[in-house]
Parts: structure tokens; sequence; C-alpha cells
């Protein structure tokens, strides 16, 4: 199907929570896409050609929600998969990086062998919001020596300015909540 028509589809299922996680926040909830075969599988699709197209050695995926799309595409290219999770989740020695979100600040962690010095690396995340998780995990790619090659999103809170963030590096969203 059509770019288009892949992203009207996902406009149409993606439901908007009001208030949640805090007052004020209108929560873009996927798990509409991912209850929907088809369109959670034209979903990742779309991801991994983006991303094939950039050629990566790894696929990161961002604790919670991007797991359930950077693992796929991981899978689709054939290439190795890297979480980047909250504090504490992660068994090996790590390295940290702290953010901040839309209502709030967090922490970062990644294996510290999880990236190789030279790798390229695509960042798959659920959303795009204020650009900090995904540019925190920007900044642990290159601690570890890899190159961070650009970020695919199925949503894009455009008027976060999210992109702003991630200044140098390509981004690509399937829908944009303007």
């Amino acid at each position: 199907m059509a770019a288009d028509s892949l992203e009207r589809r996902l406009r149409a299922a993606i439901r908007t929570i009001p208030d949640f996680p805090r007052p004020g926040i209108q929560f873009k909830d996927i798990t509409t896409v991912l209850a929907e075969p088809a369109l959670f599988h034209e979903t990742l699709n779309a991801l991994a050609e983006w991303a094939g197209e950039r050629s990566p050695d790894k696929v990161v995926g961002v604790d919670a929600r991007g797991f359930l799309f950077a693992a796929p595409v991981a899978d689709r290219l054939g290439v190795g998969l890297v979480p980047v999770r909250k504090p504490g989740k992660l068994p090996f020695t790590t390295l940290q990086q702290s953010y901040d979100l839309e209502y709030g600040t967090n922490v970062l962690e990644v294996h510290s062998d999880a990236v190789g010095n030279g790798e390229r690396v695509v960042v798959v995340d659920d959303l795009l919001a204020t650009g900090g998780t995904v540019a925190a995990a920007a900044r642990l790619v290159g601690a570890l020596g890899g190159e961070m090659i650009g970020a695919a999103f199925v949503i894009e809170l455009g008027f976060l300015g999210g992109r702003s963030q991630l200044d140098g590096y390509e981004c690509y969203s399937l829908v944009n909540f303007d």
C-alpha cells in the first residue's frame, strides 16, 4: 500500500488518551496498531525499509514501547538489536545518560559492549516527542564509539519540536501529529 494510505490508517488507528500519565498530556496509544496484524506488519515493513536503506550494523530500541518495533526491524534487516533501558534493568556493566521528558527527567542505560567502534546504528522508537530520549540514546551510542545514522518513529508529535534535539541526524516518522 502507498505511504499515504499507511499514514491515514495509522492516524485512524492510534487513539489519544487525555491526561495520561499526567494532567495535560495527550498520550498516543499504539496498542491499537499492535492489535491489527496487517497494520502492524505494514508499519514494521515501512520502518525496516527506511532503516535498511541506511545500512545499519545495529538497531537500537528504547525502553519499552520502542522494543516492540525495533526488534522486528532488526530481525528483518538481519542486524543486531541493542536494548536501551531504564536504570537497573540490564545485567552487565552499563553506561548511563540522563535526559528530559515532556513531563520530567529520566535516565537510560546501555551495556558497555552493545555497540562496537565504528558500528552504524539506527534508533527505532514508537514516538518522537521532545527528542530527549533519542538524543540520550545517540549520546550513548557515541560514547561506545558507534555512529548514529538516523532515527525512525511510528509517531511524531511535531508541535513539541523533538527534531531540534536531533539536529544532524536524519529522522523519519510514519505519522505526524502537529
